[in-house]
């Protein structure tokens, strides 16, 4: 099955990322393990079934390099944000539906309490 692709864009609507979509088990599952650099505009889109706390939470077992790790709730809003390191795990302190694993830049754009939307797009640049 080919990529889908999302664009995430912060409350101004600017365009931040373009993320791999990240929906099932085996995606959910692997994310950025065993990957030895991670390219500025590369990153991972989770889409969970259900908003928790544990259901969110993530390991960085195997991803030898920091990332930032942005979990938003059901409505797009940032409910954590962190310098994910490796080999550490790390739970969101609230409930969250989606998590973005991109470049440590987007951690520049990424402030609690702001709500950010995505859309799928076709994977065509």
């Amino acid at each position: 099955m080919p990529a889908r692709w999302v664009t995430v864009y912060n409350a101004e609507g600017r365009p931040l990322a373009r993320l791999r979509l990240c929906r099932s088990l085996a995606c959910r599952g692997r994310g950025l393990m065993f990957r030895r650099a991670l390219d500025e505009e590369d990153g991972l889109f989770f889409v969970f079934p259900r908003a928790g706390r544990w259901e969110t939470a993530i390991h960085m077992f195997f991803v030898f390099f920091p990332i930032a790790a942005i979990w938003l709730d059901e409505e797009g809003r940032i409910v954590h944000a962190v310098e994910a390191r490796p080999f550490r795990v790390y739970l969101p302190p609230r409930p969250a539906r989606y998590l973005i694993e991109g470049s440590v830049r987007l951690l520049r754009e990424a402030h609690v309490g702001e709500v950010w939307t995505w859309r799928e797009d076709n994977g065509a640049s």
